[in-house]
């Protein structure tokens, strides 16, 4: 099966992003689930406080059964960032890897 790909783009109230970068920190070392290959966090040049998180999973299957995880801390944590957020700025876009079978 072929890689998914998960991008959440977004925008962090300018007072809020040193809170911000720290729970990014703690998401990272608590996300580490079975199908997840990376988490990566990488801010927009030019872009003050506009953030993009990817999730690579190694299946469609692993991205799937991504959304059932019951993790507590982790659920915490995305709350925490989605309370972070400007406005509507929220995009989400998923990507699936082709010449795979997916």
């Amino acid at each position: 099966m072929g890689k998914v790909l998960l991008s959440i783009r977004y925008e962090i109230q300018p007072a809020k992003r040193d809170e911000y970068l720290s729970v990014v920190k703690e998401l990272k070392s608590v996300l580490k689930t079975d199908g997840l290959e990376n988490y990566s966090v990488f801010e927009v040049k030019g872009k003050a406080n506009h953030f993009e998180e990817i999730y690579t999973y190694s299946s469609v299957q692993a991205y799937e059964e991504a959304d059932d995880s019951e993790n507590e801390r982790i659920n915490i944590l995305i709350n925490k960032i989605t309370e972070m957020t400007a406005g509507n700025s929220t995009k989400y876009t998923t990507l699936y890897e082709v010449g795979e079978s997916n």
